[in-house]
């Protein structure tokens, strides 16, 4: 712990107060938790911008099984982007409705290419990409 260097923040009081509330409801013990998250979080956003650093998403994707020719389709796209896509899985939700969980690993810009053809399939109900890191450029 000798690598921790103490700051001080000044913040006006009623942005502290809500930090402090909004803190509290996600659990963090200490404001430097937070902050620290919060800093991650934005370098997370910054490896994202570079194109061609390579990162990690969870994609998720909501689509009707009935819609003809649909699941071939989303099937073909992973196909097509094997050296991205790690792994997914998919669960039945309901009769007509399915889920879709895909690990991607690669550079955003493919990772997002990837995403947004999946997404933009006719019979796609909903998708949503978390974009986050491997980690090797956090301390």
């Amino acid at each position: 712990m000798s690598d921790i260097t103490r700051f001080g923040v000044s913040l006006n009081s009623e942005l502290l107060k809500k930090f402090d509330t909004l803190n509290e409801a996600k659990g963090y013990k200490t404001r430097s938790e937070a902050i620290r998250d919060l800093i991650r979080e934005e370098l997370v956003t910054q490896e994202w911008a570079d194109k061609e650093h390579e990162t990690v998403g969870v994609f998720s994707l909501v689509y009707d099984h009935h819609q003809s020719e649909l699941s071939r389709i989303l099937n073909h796209i992973q196909h097509e982007n094997l050296d991205i896509i790690v792994s997914s899985t998919h669960i039945h939700v309901d009769h007509r409705n399915c889920l879709e969980v895909i690990i991607l690993r690669g550079s955003s810009e493919k990772i997002r290419q990837i995403t947004n053809k999946l997404s933009s399939t006719r019979g796609v109900k909903h998708g949503k990409l978390i974009m986050t890191s491997t980690g090797s450029k956090l301390p």
